[in-house]
């Protein structure tokens, strides 16, 4: 491809970090780079403690944990969501009842989730879509109505904010990812954000294999043991200090993304808009972090079409998730109980245009528009 669907950007420190770690003699788990990391996140969401791991999927499954699920519990989640966000749960042994999203943020629709809570639910899991909250306060006040836990799958949020509060920090858990397709990187990478210092503890054990491991460190105990089911969900100490150099220049690197979203809405909209076509919405009370930048067209045949052309062009553009409760895993372990058609109907039509800091989003947009218009 020409212009690829995702370049990697580097803000320059990271492999002088990297070189730093193993200068200083430890590159397994939460060394001193982790620690950085760590306290950032605390610093930057307020959250108790912020726990950095391999993966989003390593901070859900921890999150699951967590919510002390016995088999046959249901967690509600939207069914247009990665496969980590049921995986997490179907793991522990609950049913992923799925709901569909909202036709405008894409994000899972508020209105419908009270309708699907049984006397088995216990959590609900908010996706903020393209780094675009859900509406998390009525989400909190149906939690708060049931007894529920809120996890917030902020995989695509960081430096995104919810009536000014940052996103992963508004439920009781909060997870994040660094993989390399999202705006802050370390290649893999994640983090989970604790919001109530009593669940602290036990997330710090389930994090280190079952052990009080961290306990050990601050010389709260003279040995550490196997207290607690849990698993490796460490990074090494490479991937943090790749992940610290992101972690400083975040902001900046929102700036420089947030220009390109917004060239891109500027002088697309009245195209799209004469077509019939969608872009991003974003709420007031939202502030995004320009994740993602997307159209929706009217028809697959039309979105495939256009995705053909775009391609032959060099411009990489690209769909998204194939609904969880139409996939065979979908079927098999969890359940959708009322219509999906907004969710139907966006995998079918959705087509997400490149974005990544150094690209040449003039081209992107005359490229498109030829293809729109051919």
């Amino acid at each position: 491809m020409r212009i690829p669907f995702n370049k990697p950007h580097l803000v320059g420190t990271e492999i002088e970090y990297i070189q730093e770690a193993h200068r200083l003699g430890q590159l397994s788990g939460d060394g001193i780079f982790t620690k950085k990391c760590s306290a950032w996140l605390e610093d930057y969401s307020g959250c108790a403690r912020a726990l950095v791991t391999h993966s989003c999927t390593a901070s859900l499954e921890i999150a699951a944990f967590l919510c002390r699920l016995q088999p046959g519990d249901e967690v509600i989640m939207p069914s247009y969501t990665f496969v980590s966000t049921a995986n997490a749960f179907v793991i522990r042994g609950a049913v992923p009842i799925f709901a569909d999203i909202r036709s405008d943020t894409l994000n899972i629709d508020e209105s419908r989730v009270e309708d699907l809570i049984t006397e088995k639910t216990r959590a609900i899991v908010a996706v903020h879509y393209a780094g675009v909250s859900c509406a998390m306060d009525e989400l909190l006040r149906i939690a708060q109505k049931y007894s529920l836990v809120v996890i917030e799958d902020a995989a695509q949020g960081i430096f995104s904010t919810y009536k000014d509060k940052p996103l992963g920090s508004i439920g009781d858990y909060g997870c994040f990812s660094f993989h390399e397709t999202k705006n802050i990187i370390s290649g893999e990478g994640g983090a989970l954000l604790v919001r109530c210092q009593e669940n602290v503890e036990r997330a710090e054990i389930i994090r280190e294999k079952g052990t009080d491991r961290s306990k050990f460190f601050r010389k709260m105990v003279d040995k550490y043991t196997w207290v607690d089911v849990g698993s490796s969900y460490l990074p090494g100490e490479i991937t943090s200090a790749f992940l610290w150099g992101q972690l400083e220049a975040g902001r900046e690197i929102t700036q420089m993304r947030r220009a390109i979203w917004d060239l891109y809405d500027s002088e697309l909209k009245s195209l799209v808009r004469d077509r019939g076509y969608k872009t991003p919405t974003v709420p007031a009370e939202c502030a995004h972090n320009a994740h993602m930048y997307y159209l929706l067209v009217h028809t697959k045949k039309e979105r495939d079409r256009l995705l053909k052309r775009c391609r032959e062009r060099g411009l990489g553009c690209v769909f998204h998730y194939v609904p969880l409760h139409s996939s065979p895993a979908g079927k098999r372990y969890g359940l959708a109980l009322s219509d999906m058609s907004n969710t139907e109907r966006v995998a079918e039509t959705i087509l997400r245009l490149p974005l990544w800091v150094g690209i040449n989003a003039d081209e992107v947009i005359s490229t498109l528009i030829e293809c729109i218009s051919y």
